[in-house]
């Protein structure tokens, strides 16, 4: 007779006890709490704990062997897993669950980014009941300062900038209570023992909320206000006022460049910006980026903001001190911008702050909480759902890029304009915030301060350093300067692309495209990554092959950059070249029928066109850059570049959105093949002397750089098979070549993969170059 289950003997399931080193971003982001609640709603008994490497749990129980599971499925918002590993141990026994004292085991661990004030904070911060209500430096395990303020792991307070305030008795409770949400909150404080700020104007010294209120009434009498945040200081200014936002220009230098801006909320920023979905997701992130968007035909606010672009950066208050400054004030848009002098670093200490921009700020917002790691706004764009990154820093950095596999440790210096480093860690590569232009021996200074505490931080010690070819970079100096360290050279444009197989763990074979304005070429016959020279200045280039072994296949035709880097800052100079490499002597007519020569002079044009054919003062370039620099320049549309891009963005900005019309190229064929626009630029000159409208040619060329991109890039289908296509280069920060290339490849059938990780441009460089480094020193 068959005996059923309830007449089975009943005995109590095996007791199992689980050990889990889990490694990523799970310090600082409440996650001891989030395990302790999770152990103890399931019964099991164990304890959780910080280390220098990530946090390890012990849980011992009933259902053990599916808390691992639970953890992955169930994690705070904040953090971010990259590995857990997790092996069975000795059975202890015991009832409760414990979060127990930091340990150093001499690993690493990653070190979260600052995160906006989040909703419970606020709500508290504005609550006249609460005990911490207008307190501008409210926050708890679910935001607030991390990367900024942290000297050393494990992330404790002792190990940061809050160590010199004492918690009183009622924060020193919140912080030892599991159950709330100030738990180990490190830079948990209140009025009664936190950080304060500080107004000062002239001999004028003011404390508490009164100084908040101070600074709001000269922002809105018109003052210019140097206001510290989270990663440094910004220059405010009302930017509804006219005279303030052009005052501000004139004193920070700031020629064409587009200001960041602030306001309250989504529904002011719609007022000046077309906005969809994804934007606004973005905008309220964690992360409260600068975002770029278009602005609105009735934009209120003055030109003088952003003259050279058709979009705006905008970005939500992200600290409590931010929204203290649009409560109640009637503000509706601040111009927020670095405060620095000319390309050096964001500044950070009080001190520094009024010695530097004194001449620049009529009154100063300080405060005592340290900054200790200076971190600049990040800058991003939204497409297809995706943060498309035109600067990386806070919010992001130092978050670890996931790498397909692990190696030795690399440290890889990046490029000189937009700077970042990269360190290739196990699977991890941490990029750096953005560094800046290598230009000056302050940036210098911030490099190497911003290096040595991340490797201290990750206790990495790199046995190899990736630089750019150039021998002119300041980067590739300092790599070379580090005589007891074997470096590399990685070839700028084998890095773009490369950035974007390291973000997608792309190990096989691709089609590379990699457009930008300029980077050192290697025009050796045999394709050695490592040790490459070449004087061709390229930009506009196509690969085959994997990360270690890309091969070079096609290229934009070079033309002659006339005077060399100076070319770059001067457009007009590349359409005078384009010009005289079609026309021949005819170019000098040709630049007068297109009022180039009565903009520049004729003496200027004429240098210019015999200086063209000499290589000594006109290296080639093949840089797609240089191609719509040149294009904005016979438009009339900008002949000079007062920062990076700024005739490109002029061109992007003037083309018309409704026309599909496109000019004749040509493509070579051979072991090398090259696009020539020599025929659509006789076009563009034929419809500006006939009264073509400018932004009808500027979308017909750049529907015509599109065309032929995803023709070339389909002909090199065709012969190899790959169908994975990179996509990396700053001319891809342009959204209708973007746009137009990635649709086009998809109607082919190929697939496109676009950095999302990192920019595009110069600040992804440095995570190519780690990825080809380790790939090189593995093999």
């Amino acid at each position: 007779m068959m005996q059923t289950n309830e007449s089975l003997p009943m005995t109590n399931p095996p007791l199992t006890r689980l050990r889990i080193e889990v490694r990523g971003i799970v310090q600082g982001v409440g996650f001891r709490p989030f395990i302790r609640n999770l152990a103890v709603g399931r019964n099991l008994s164990g304890f959780v704990m910080n280390t220098s490497d990530g946090v390890t749990v012990e849980v011992e129980g009933e259902g053990a062997e599916d808390f691992p599971e639970r953890i992955a499925a169930e994690a705070p918002p904040l953090a971010g897993i990259l590995s857990m590993e997790f092996k069975p141990v000795p059975v202890r026994g015991g009832k409760d669950f414990a979060i127990v004292q930091s340990a150093d085991i001499g690993g690493s661990t990653h070190v979260p980014p600052d995160t906006a004030v989040c909703a419970d904070c606020l709500r508290e911060m504005l609550d006249p009941a609460d005990r911490r209500y207008l307190y501008p430096f409210i926050n708890c395990t679910n935001c607030g300062p991390r990367y900024t303020i942290t000297r050393a792991v494990p992330y404790d307070r002792p190990n940061t900038t809050m160590a010199a305030f004492e918690m009183c008795a009622d924060c020193r409770r919140e912080y030892d209570n599991p159950d709330n949400r100030r738990f180990h909150a490190q830079p948990n404080a209140c009025p009664n023992c936190g950080p304060h700020v500080e107004f000062i104007s002239g001999g004028l010294r003011i404390s508490g909320n009164t100084a908040l209120s101070r600074a709001v009434n000269a922002l809105r009498s018109g003052l210019i206000v140097a206001i510290k945040g989270l990663g440094g200081f910004h220059l405010a200014a009302d930017a509804e006022n006219v005279v303030a936002v052009e005052t501000l220009r004139v004193r920070k230098r700031r020629s064409n460049k587009a200001f960041a801006l602030m306001s309250p909320d989504v529904e002011t920023i719609r007022r000046y910006c077309v906005m969809d979905d994804d934007a606004a997701a973005l905008l309220e992130s964690p992360a409260r980026p600068v975002v770029l968007m278009e602005k609105q035909a009735e934009c209120e606010l003055p030109s003088a903001i952003a003259p050279s672009s058709p979009r705006l950066g905008i970005m939500l208050p992200y600290a409590p001190l931010h929204h203290l400054l649009f409560n109640g004030s009637g503000l509706r848009a601040l111009v927020m911008t670095s405060a620095n002098m000319s390309e050096e670093p964001i500044v950070i200490g009080n001190d520094e702050a009024m010695e530097k921009l004194a001449g620049l700020a009529d009154a100063f917002l300080l405060h005592n909480r340290d900054i200790f790691m200076r971190v600049d706004d990040s800058v991003t764009a939204s497409y297809e759902g995706q943060t498309l990154f035109i600067r990386r820093a806070r919010g992001y950095t130092p978050s670890p890029i996931a790498l397909a596999c692990g190696g030795p440790d690399i440290l890889a210096v990046g490029a000189d304009l937009k700077n970042t480093f990269t360190l290739a860690k196990g699977r991890a590569a941490i990029v750096s915030q953005h560094i800046g232009d290598m230009e000056n021996y302050e940036t210098l200074c911030f490099f190497e301060e911003t290096l040595a505490n991340l490797k201290q931080v990750y206790r990495c010690e790199p046995v190899a350093i990736a630089h750019d070819l150039h021998p002119g970079y300041f980067s590739t100096g300092w790599a070379m300067e580090q005589t007891d360290i074997p470096t590399i050279g990685i070839q700028h444009h084998h890095a773009h692309i490369a950035s974007v197989l390291a973000e997608w763990k792309i190990e096989g074979e691709i089609i590379g495209v990699a457009l930008d304005g300029s980077g050192h070429g290697n025009d050796e016959p045999r394709n050695d990554v490592v040790h490459c020279v070449g004087n061709t200045v390229w930009g506009g280039e196509f690969f085959t092959g994997t990360a270690a072994d890309l091969k070079r296949v096609a290229r934009f035709r070079p033309v002659p950059m006339p005077g060399g880097d100076a070319a770059a800052r001067e457009p007009w100079r590349m359409a005078a070249s384009f010009l005289h490499g079609i026309y021949g002597d005819e170019a000098r007519d040709v630049l007068t029928r297109i009022g180039l020569t009565a903009r520049r002079g004729e003496n200027a044009v004429g240098n210019i066109l015999m200086i063209a054919g000499n290589r000594e003062l006109s290296p080639l370039t093949s840089g797609a850059g240089r191609l719509f620099d040149a294009v904005s320049s016979m438009l009339g549309i900008a002949d000079i570049n007062t920062f990076e891009g700024e005739a490109a963005i002029a061109l992007e900005a003037t083309a018309a959105r409704n026309d599909a019309g496109q000019y004749p190229y040509r493509i070579s064929e051979g072991q090398l093949a090259e696009i020539d626009f020599s025929d659509a630029i006789r076009r563009i000159i034929d419809e500006i002397t006939g009264g073509t409208d400018k932004g009808v040619i500027a979308a017909r060329f750049h529907n015509t750089v599109v065309a032929a991109v995803a023709e070339a890039v389909m002909s090199i289908h065709q012969a190899t098979g790959i169908r994975d296509v990179a996509l990396s280069g700053g001319v891809f920060q342009n959204r209708l070549i973007l746009g137009g290339v990635v649709h086009g490849l998809r109607e082919r059938g190929l697939a496109p993969h676009k950095n999302r990780a990192v920019p595009c441009n110069d600040g992804g460089v440095s995570l190519g170059q780690a990825f080809i480094a380790r790939s090189l020193t593995v093999c």
